[in-house]
């Protein structure tokens, strides 16, 4: 399956409006009925992934532009470059799904966390497909279905109508 076919959902919001809360729920809710899940979170910031000392930091501290580690149990790996969410995704052939966190401008369907009335412009990113909102807000402009960010069980059932 290549990452076009691979359902992929992105889950966005600003700082702290709950999007990986909602996508470990989700995730959680996917594993118990079976699925893979791969998780992709973009950073709109640098972020330090590998830990000084360890010989892979050192490594790309010595210049190199892509660094990777494997075991017996998991493989990790980091690049000097920027990198898409279709790319990113393109390296989860094992998943039925990909969950991810931000990418606002990618063309996939998004589920939109807004903390509150200054967040509403998010409605208008590609593809938006439904609003997470706190309990008790009802955004006056939602054109969407709205859900409380509580209400996991409703979210993932929705979900799962935009899947294949």
């Amino acid at each position: 399956m290549t990452a076009t076919e691979r359902p992929i959902l992105q889950i966005v919001g600003y700082k702290n409006s709950g999007k990986t809360t909602l996508l470990c729920a989700l995730v959680r809710k996917f594993r118990a009925e079976g699925f893979t899940v791969a998780a992709i979170k973009h950073d709109a910031h640098d972020f330090a992934f590998d830990r000084p000392g360890t010989d892979t930091w050192k490594m790309a501290e010595a210049g190199a532009g892509f660094v990777a580690i494997t075991s017996p149990h998991r493989t990790a790996w980091t690049s000097s470059r920027p990198a898409s969410l279709d790319d990113l995704a393109g390296q989860a052939a094992h998943a039925d799904l990909v969950l991810a966190e931000g990418f606002k401008d990618a063309p996939h369907p998004k589920l939109v966390l807004l903390r509150g009335e200054e967040d509403l412009p998010l409605l208008g990113l590609p593809n938006a497909a439904a609003a997470i909102v706190p309990d008790g807000w009802m955004p006056r402009a939602a054109v969407m279905p709205v859900f409380c960010r509580d209400d996991v069980d409703s979210i993932f059932s929705f979900v799962r109508t935009l899947l294949p």
